[in-house]
C-alpha cells in the first residue's frame, strides 16, 4: 500500500506541498492539465530549483495576474463542482474549502456565504488545494502520515492588521493535532497548508514504518537563518509484518474496520447508504442482524476500507444514519495478486478475473459479463458460467 510521509519541521503551506511532491515524481504537464478542467484565468505555474540553507528544494509559484475576482465558498464551489475533476478529488477539495472558511467564519463571524479570502489569492489557493490532491492521486497514495506542525512565531501582516503566528485560522485548523515551534518569528505552518495536512493525513507522528521509493522537498517562501524553509514528502510502500510468515501468492495491506450497530432506520435506506460508501472509497460493505440489548433485533453494519478513507466514510454513516457511535480499528488483510484478462470465448470476448493460488491460475469469469451473455442467449445465468468456467 502506497503511504507518504510530510515531514514538517519547517510548517507547511500549499506551495510547498505542491514543490514537494512535483519533486517527488509528479511530472508537472500532468499536473498542468488536471489543473486546467478548472474553470480558472491568468493564472501561470513556475518551477524553479532553488536552495534553501545549502539544501535543494522545487519551488513552485503560482502567479496570478491583476483583476482576479473576490470569490467566497458558492464561488469557488461551483468552480470545482463543474470542473473535470475526478468525484473523489471534487469532495476533498470542497471539504477542504467548507473546512477553511468555516475556520473564518469561528474567528470572524459572519455567515459562510459573505465571507471571502481576504489575506491570499482564491486562485493560488484553488491551484494549492487541488493541485495537491491532483499530485496524490497521480502518485498513487492510499495513506498520508504528517509529523508534528511547526507553526513559527511572531506576527504576520493581515486586511485586519497585525495578527499572531498561529494565524487565528490555522489555530481552528489544528485543534486537537501536535503542533510545536522552534521561535522562528515567521508564519511556517499558513492556513492553506494546514487545512490540506489535517484533511488529507490519517495519523500525526513519527515516521511510519515503510519501504522509501522517492522523496522530494519542496521549498516555501522564507530564507530562513536557523533553517532550511522545506517540506519534505517521502514515498513508498507501508511496511506489513505478517501474522503467520511470508506469503508467497499474496500481498499484505493495513485496512480499517468501520462498525456501528442500528436498529431504528428505515431499511430502504441502506441500499442508499451502501452506494454512497462504495462512491466514497468503501472497499466493501455488509449488513449483519444482531440482537441488542433489551432483545431488540438490529443490524450491524460494517465497513472496510484504506485508512485515508476512514473519516469521510465516518462521516457519511453519521450524516445518513440515526447512529450515535461509531467504532473502528485497523486490521490486516491478505490479497491473492489478480488481474483482469479479457478472453476469447464462444459468446465472444468476456473479462476474466484471474487469480494466482500458489503456482496455479484460476480464471473466474466476470459477473456482469455473465449476466450480458445470459441476457443476450436466453441461456441461465448458472449455465453461462459452467460453461465458461469448463
Amino acid at each position: 500500500m502506497k503511504i507518504a510521509y510530510f515531514d514538517c519541521f519547517s510548517g507547511i503551506s500549499g506551495d510547498m506541498c505542491l514543490g514537494a511532491l512535483v519533486d517527488a515524481g509528479v511530472p508537472l504537464q500532468k499536473l498542468r492539465e488536471g489543473l486546467n478542467t478548472l474553470a480558472l484565468l491568468s493564472y501561470e505555474i513556475r518551477r524553479r530549483k532553488v536552495k534553501r540553507r545549502g539544501i535543494s528544494a522545487t519551488r513552485i509559484e503560482v502567479i496570478v495576474k491583476k483583476g482576479e475576482p473576490t470569490r467566497g465558498l458558492a464561488d469557488i464551489s461551483t468552480i470545482i463542482e463543474d470542473s473535470g475533476l475526478p468525484p473523489n478529488i471534487k469532495k476533498r477539495g470542497l471539504r477542504i474549502f467548507r473546512r477553511l472558511f468555516q475556520a473564518e467564519r469561528k474567528v470572524h463571524g459572519g455567515k459562510l456565504k459573505d465571507l471571502h479570502l481576504h489575506e491570499l489569492s482564491a486562485t493560488d489557493c484553488i491551484v494549492d488545494i487541488i493541485g495537491t490532491l491532483l499530485c496524490l492521486e497521480m502518485l498513487g497514495i492510499r495513506e498520508v502520515v504528517s509529523s508534528p506542525l511547526n507553526l513559527g512565531g511572531g506576527a504576520v501582516s493581515s486586511k485586519h492588521g497585525l495578527l499572531p503566528v498561529p494565524a487565528p485560522a490555522t489555530s481552528q485548523l489544528l485543534k486537537g493535532k501536535p503542533v510545536f515551534s522552534t521561535g522562528i518569528q515567521k508564519e511556517l505552518t499558513t492556513p492553506t497548508g494546514a487545512a490540506i495536512i489535517t484533511e488529507t493525513a490519517t495519523s500525526f507522528g513519527h515516521f511510519p514504518e515503510m519501504t522509501i521509493d522517492s522523496t522530494g522537498t519542496g521549498a516555501g517562501s522564507h530564507g530562513l537563518k536557523e533553517q532550511p524553509n522545506i517540506l519534505r514528502v517521502f514515498i513508498g510502500d507501508k511496511t506489513i509484518k505478517p501474522h503467520n510468515g511470508h506469503h508467497k501468492t499474496g500481498s499484505n495491506e493495513v485496512v480499517t474496520v468501520i462498525e456501528t450497530n442500528i436498529d431504528d432506520m428505515n431499511p430502504q435506506v441502506y441500499e442508499y447508504l451502501m452506494e454512497r460508501l462504495f462512491k466514497e472509497g468503501a472497499l466493501d460493505v455488509f449488513l449483519s442482524t444482531v440482537i441488542m440489548k433489551k432483545s431488540r433485533p438490529g443490524i450491524l453494519l460494517q465497513v472496510l476500507a484504506y485508512p485515508a478513507s476512514r473519516e469521510r466514510l465516518i462521516n457519511i454513516l453519521f450524516e445518513e444514519t440515526p447512529t450515535l457511535g461509531i467504532r473502528f480499528h485497523e486490521t490486516e488483510r491478505v490479497c491473492l495478486n489478480r488481474e483482469i484478462k479479457e478472453i476469447d470465448t464462444e459468446f465472444g470476448p468476456v473479462r476474466f478475473k484471474v487469480v494466482d493460488t500458489d503456482g496455479h491460475r484460476k480464471a473466474v469469469p466476470e459477473y456482469e459479463d455473465c449476466r450480458r451473455i445470459a441476457e443476450k442467449t436466453g441461456l441461465s445465468l448458472i449455465d453461462v458460467m459452467k460453461m465458461l468456467k469448463s
